[in-house]
């Protein structure tokens, strides 16, 4: 499974947007200590490394995690980790499972999750720059829920039937309070949320 991850394979410049995000947004909340769930490339986890203390889990231990083990089921104590960085994992685990990931990461953190998921639709991007103006950027995305096909890897997707923006806000409210909710301009198909702790 690590082939999977190969940069000319895995690597493509909407997924380093992507990464610039996790980093960004982890970084301004400033935590001492740091979770990332599915180490991926290990492009994120090495540039951590830098800043913060890290620990890194994941299921496949050909990947060499620090905590092999899933997401839904995280053999650590509650309240140990500042923050938790989970980008594009839970899509791959059947929905019923979301919200047993959710209550996880709720009881792991001590306040923040950053968290990020496929976000289906058709998407319109408009960039304008002039001289000695700033850059303006607009996109939107056009509702078109189509019904969501297993395609080895993801079992769902944000924006496929069944699967709406606002279902999916509503159950993590039942855990968490959204902080911030952002689409990057670059990676239209990144979802993120920066949230906190409820309690």
């Amino acid at each position: 499974m690590a082939d999977r991850y190969s940069f000319s394979k895995y690597v493509y410049f909407s997924r380093w947007a992507s990464y610039w995000y996790q980093i960004e947004f982890i970084l301004e909340l400033k935590p001492e200590n740091l979770l990332i769930i599915g180490i991926g490339d290990r492009i994120v986890s090495d540039i951590f490394k830098k800043y913060i203390d890290i620990k890194t889990l994941d299921f496949d231990k050909d990947l060499n995690p620090d905590i092999m083990a899933s997401v839904e089921n995280m053999p650590i104590q509650n309240n140990i980790f500042d923050a938790i960085l989970c980008a594009e994992v839970l899509e791959h685990l059947p929905f019923e499972k979301f919200e047993k990931c959710l209550s996880e990461l709720r009881r792991v953190a001590k306040k923040y999750v950053v968290l990020s998921l496929p976000h289906f639709s058709p998407q319109i991007k408009i960039s304008f720059k002039a001289p000695f103006t700033k850059e303006i950027k607009i996109s939107f995305k056009i509702p078109f829920p189509k019904k969501h096909k297993f395609n080895g890897e993801h079992q769902w997707e944000i924006g496929k039937r069944g699967y709406s923006s606002r279902k999916i806000r509503k159950i993590i409210n039942k855990y968490f309070n959204i902080k911030k909710e952002f689409i990057p301009f670059e990676n239209q198909y990144h979802h993120f949320y920066i949230l906190e702790k409820n309690d």
